[in-house]
């Protein structure tokens, strides 16, 4: 039997970076519900987060998994999930593009605590800032 530890953060953006996930309690059960079809699709996801305009994933990948199939499942079933239950007042949809990096062990705890805290860190800092300080190659703000 093999033995697989490979952990991977997800980040994805809804379309445009549109404010979809406008409340706290609407964020919870979308990711409670992405949480809960990823265990029963097989996939280990170890902490769900976000903001109004994104959302973060640690997964714990499998020897059958790929990054791209994780990510297209995980998005594609939760966007036809919250249209289908009318969760938002306009069609809801996720970017195509996402981020994913590979966490080693000693960091995970820092990436769980990242995730876990998105509504207090996106209080003081918006998403946008935080993705433009990443793609000009600064540190993650978990760094």
């Amino acid at each position: 039997m093999s033995f697989i530890k490979v952990y991977v953060h997800f980040v994805w953006s809804t379309k445009n970076r549109f404010p979809f996930l406008d409340s706290k309690a609407l964020r919870q059960k979308v990711w409670n519900h992405i949480y809960e079809n990823g265990t029963a699709k097989g996939i280990y996801i170890d902490s769900v987060g976000g903001y109004s305009d994104h959302c973060h994933c640690l997964v714990s990948m499998c020897s059958n998994q790929t990054i791209q199939d994780i990510a297209k499942m995980i998005k594609g079933e939760s966007s036809w999930w919250i249209n289908k239950n009318e969760l938002t007042n306009e069609h809801f949809r996720w970017q195509d593009e996402y981020y994913a990096e590979a966490v080693c062990a000693s960091r995970l705890s820092q990436v769980r605590r990242y995730i876990n805290n998105q509504e207090l860190y996106h209080s003081k800092k918006k998403f946008q800032d935080e993705d433009d300080e990443f793609l000009n190659q600064q540190n993650f703000p978990f760094d």
